[in-house]
């Protein structure tokens, strides 16, 4: 979800992708944005990968 993110893939896209509603995905986005102190979807994204995580 993350990998998609970096990309700007929009979150319907990829809700689609992973079979999960838009919700849910945002739901995961918000808490990946928490748990790295990131301010956007892409910044924790991009936190992720610099950790290794991706």
């Amino acid at each position: 979800m993350l990998r998609a993110a970096l990309g700007g893939v929009p979150v319907t896209e990829i809700a689609a992708t992973l079979h999960l509603s838009a919700g849910t995905v945002r739901n995961y986005l918000s808490s990946a944005i928490t748990k790295t102190a990131a301010s956007t979807r892409v910044e924790a994204a991009m936190i992720a990968r610099d950790r290794g995580w991706l």
